[in-house]
């Protein structure tokens, strides 16, 4: 078992548990919402795409997003995950974000989907 993020305690009052399956989709949550210089001691941890908000929707931007979370993803899971497939697409003021992977320890195929803006 893995710790759960964000982290809290369960019902027992200790630190909560997860499957490895969502600690690996926690672990891209956390990739993907951290902006390079955000934690001390790793200023490039990170894909940064909060920078991409208020980039005009295109498809040269929706390339970059690809470019950018896969290139996060390879230096910091690749060790643990295969990235299958990233599609990034703008939708008024919101970026929806696929990912396709496969879990490398268990041969695992999984998905996780992310919006960034566009409000509640």
């Amino acid at each position: 078992m893995q710790v759960d993020f964000p982290y809290h305690f369960d019902g027992r009052d200790r630190t909560a548990e997860t499957s490895e399956e969502n600690h690996i989709r926690n672990l891209i949550e956390q990739i993907l919402f951290t902006n390079p210089g955000e934690r001390v001691n790793r200023p490039d941890f990170g894909a940064g795409i909060y920078q991409l908000l208020f980039a005009p929707a295109s498809p040269e931007q929706a390339a970059t997003t690809e470019f950018m979370i896969r290139g996060a993803l390879q230096q910091y899971l690749g060790q643990r995950i295969s990235v299958q497939e990233i599609t990034a697409e703008a939708v008024d003021s919101a970026i929806h974000i696929n990912i396709a992977y496969q879990i490398l320890r268990n041969g695992v195929l999984s998905s996780a989907s992310f919006q960034v803006g566009g409000g509640p």
